[in-house]
């Protein structure tokens, strides 16, 4: 049982995956500062000013819709970074190693081939 779950996390995919999750809460972390600290005050800024510039206050509760667009355009920064970053070359790699794969094949079929034909050869050299 023991043997088996070390197998498990010493494939490769949990590491991996242990890895992105650590890469992205810092990267999201990073992401958070800029947005907070630069694209929030132009939101504010844009849509009234002040502090609260883009909030509507309906019965004493500030809805506020800076949050809301920080929130998207964190979202949007964090996913196209992880898709340039981490899903684009991975694609890149796994489509080269799939190829490398097929010229392999490709390699092992011809040898194969080759091997036949001598195999043949000498079954026909034997007969004479």
């Amino acid at each position: 049982m023991l043997k088996g779950f070390r197998e498990f996390l010493m494939r490769g995919n949990v590491i991996d995956l242990a890895v992105a999750v650590v890469i992205g809460a810092a990267f999201t972390a990073v992401v958070n500062g800029f947005t907070a600290s630069l694209i929030d005050p132009i939101i504010n800024k844009l849509v009234g000013g002040g502090v609260n510039g883009a909030g509507v206050t309906v019965l004493g509760i500030t809805f506020d819709f800076a949050i809301l667009i920080n929130a998207l355009i964190t979202f949007i920064i964090t996913a196209a970074v992880v898709y340039f970053v981490f899903v684009l070359p991975m694609q890149k790699i796994t489509a080269r190693y799939a190829k490398e794969k097929e010229i392999e094949l490709e390699d092992s079929e011809k040898t194969v081939q080759l091997l036949e034909e001598i195999r043949d050869a000498l079954k026909a050299q034997a007969k004479d």
